[in-house]
């Protein structure tokens, strides 16, 4: 068996998981260059793609023999040590989805492998005179040499994008931190570390808030808020002898995703409603009440706005018999039974929420790739939201101890076309391409109406409140996230 050929096969099969984990993880559903915690990560990721780029393109086609031999050692070790930090990084800052923990473990399996079968053929090359010996495989030099040029590619966008983190992390140390109400209140956050989550405790923190979350990877979390939160992984490790002041309910299962089986609407029920029940159930037993239980919901309360009615849904419309309504009707319901133990509750039914992670990037994937146009004839609505002016308004409802509905959406709402145009000029990429709806309809099954339908939902109860948007456009909206 010539050891140094299947060396290389497994680079080449080492490129094509790379693509993958890259294109699929990081890019589209962890969208790592939007999230604030990932600057490090992406930092590993920059310095150990450009020496991956380096490893493909000159094992390709050049055998390094001498002292070159020695160079080639050494680059392994680095390798091996980036990717071992890179895996400590990850497990103190995200929770990997599980394609993605299988992804890095074959990715691992298939490196030491490649790595230890070129190791074994540099004593040979080391006993060689030092020099760069040309030898073509074919096909295969072919293919790697691209795979060195994409990883290449990929290790300037990590790097730019950690660089992009580092000064929006800037810019928010130096921006305005909304108001909670008075310093010092004591705050318990579910669903802390999702995309809302992580901001939200955040300000929480600058705005000089005590904050407890309640989180399944407590230890993640702590790290995720460099230990200035408490946190617990159970309402029953909270003693109903402490003192919150408000608890901002965020916690749900991504309802993006596999399709909504039994078995899934199930997991979606449980970490809504389950948890909100419990949550509310802490608050019977607590000797001192919250003055204020702010719960999310969702506009999908409102169900499916069919085609051609442009009628403006307000917070008094009601539901329809479908999935997605039924599963916020249920939640609003487990949230508001805290009424009954004197607690307000603010129900935020939170429209699409456009920033640098969660569904934004996916929606713009097509845009940037001059795919953007009409998705099934783009006549549905889009109620839209700007991350900072969800984070804004809980502020505001914080301070004014309000309670009722609130529909958590921009005061412009636009279709589907009209968003995909908007965004297209935003990003200098060519309008028009149409999308038919039915091969989503087949893959997603119920699930598509989160895409092909929508409803157009006005902030009213919001702006009666006073609250003012930071972004009440979408244009302006895309082009502070561009920046």
């Amino acid at each position: 068996m010539n050891t140094h050929t299947l060396a290389l096969q497994l680079m080449a099969a080492q490129g094509c998981l790379g693509a993958f984990d890259t294109l699929y993880h990081h890019e589209l559903t962890e969208a790592l260059p939007g999230r604030a915690t990932a600057r490090l990560e992406l930092s590993i990721h920059a310095l150990r793609s450009m020496i991956y780029a380096a490893l493909f393109i000159g094992l390709s086609a050049w055998q390094f023999h001498g002292m070159w031999a020695l160079v080639l050692l050494l680059v392994f070790t680095v390798e091996i040590v980036l990717t071992l930090w890179d895996f400590v990084v990850e497990d103190r800052t995200r929770l990997l989805p599980a394609t993605e923990r299988v992804t890095h473990t074959i990715l691992a399996m298939n490196g030491g492998a490649f790595i230890t079968l070129l190791a074994l053929n540099t004593p040979a090359w080391y006993a060689q005179g030092s020099a760069l010996v040309w030898q073509w495989h074919g096909p295969l030099s072919v293919f790697l040499a691209l795979c060195g040029v994409g990883v290449g590619v990929s290790s300037l966008r990590d790097g730019f994008a950690a660089l992009a983190l580092g000064r929006r992390a800037a810019l928010q140390a130096s921006a305005a931190t909304p108001g909670f109400g008075a310093a010092g209140r004591s705050f318990l956050v579910t669903g802390a570390t999702g995309f809302i989550g992580q901001k939200l405790v955040r300000a929480l923190l600058r705005d000089g808030q005590r904050v407890t979350v309640l989180t399944r990877q407590a230890r993640q979390a702590a790290w995720m808020f460099d230990g200035r939160v408490d946190c617990i992984s159970s309402m029953d490790q909270l003693p109903v002898s402490r003192q919150v002041d408000v608890i901002i309910n965020l916690a749900g299962a991504r309802v993006l995703g596999w399709r909504w089986t039994a078995a899934r609407r199930a997991a979606l029920r449980k970490s809504r409603v389950e948890l909100t029940a419990n949550v509310v159930s802490w608050i019977a037993r607590a000797q001192y009440k919250p003055a204020l239980l702010l719960s999310a919901s969702a506009i999908g309360y409102y169900g499916n706005q069919a085609r051609g009615d442009d009628s403006v849904l307000t917070e008094s419309a009601p539901p329809q018999p479908i999935f997605m309504s039924d599963l916020c009707r249920e939640w609003e319901t487990a949230a508001q039974a805290a009424g009954t133990h004197g607690v307000p509750v603010a129900l935020m039914r939170i429209g699409v929420v456009l920033g640098l992670q969660g569904a934004l990037p996916m929606m713009l994937m097509p845009i940037k790739m001059g795919l953007g146009g009409p998705l099934a004839g783009g006549a549905q609505w889009q109620s839209w939201i700007h991350v900072d002016d969800v984070i804004n308004a809980m502020a505001h409802l914080c301070r004014s101890g309000a309670d009722g509905v609130y529909n958590f959406t921009a005061p412009e709402s636009l279709t589907q076309a009209d968003f995909s145009r908007v965004a297209a000029g935003v990003l200098g990429r060519p309008y028009g391409f149409p999308t038919p709806g039915l091969p989503m309809r087949l893959l997603l099954g119920e699930q598509a109406d989160l895409l092909l339908e929508g409803s157009r939902v006005a902030p009213n109860k919001l702006l009666g409140s006073g609250f003012a948007f930071t972004h009440p456009g979408l244009e302006g909206a895309l082009r502070s996230l561009a920046r």
